[in-house]
């Protein structure tokens, strides 16, 4: 079992930045991957990156590259999300989640494990 708990959103205006975290706990290996999706009302979850928990491989959504980096702090059991530059577009409720998988990554139903997830509100 892995538990996940999301926090560090909030409501900002466009243009500005954000760090959300999620701290694991539980059964996490290395060879797990730890995904940030997000979404919004009436929309399906949405892929936004993901990064290995031990090697830092990570991968991006196109509409968030650039803007967003993935990171983990593996002494704090912690993965981070740093978003800059944010859209009213990328207002959403922000989910962490943890998989045992090595592909289809940015399928949302690959993962295993998800925490309750974080409000993000971008105004313009």
């Amino acid at each position: 079992q892995v538990q996940l708990v999301e926090s560090g959103g909030g409501l900002l205006q466009a243009g500005g930045s954000l760090r959300l975290s999620c701290a694991a706990s539980g059964r996490i290996f290395g060879s797990h991957r730890v995904g940030w999706f997000r979404q919004a009302p009436g929309q399906e979850r949405e892929f936004v990156a993901h990064i290995t928990w031990s090697g830092g491989h990570a991968e991006y959504a196109l509409s968030v590259k650039g803007r967003f980096t993935i990171s983990r702090d593996n002494a704090k059991n912690t993965v981070y999300l740093q978003m800059n530059s944010l859209k009213p577009e990328d207002t959403a409720v922000y989910y962490c989640g943890v998989s045992s998988n090595f592909d289809n990554l940015m399928n949302s139903q690959t993962y295993d494990y998800w925490g309750q997830g974080t409000q993000v509100t971008v105004s313009s």
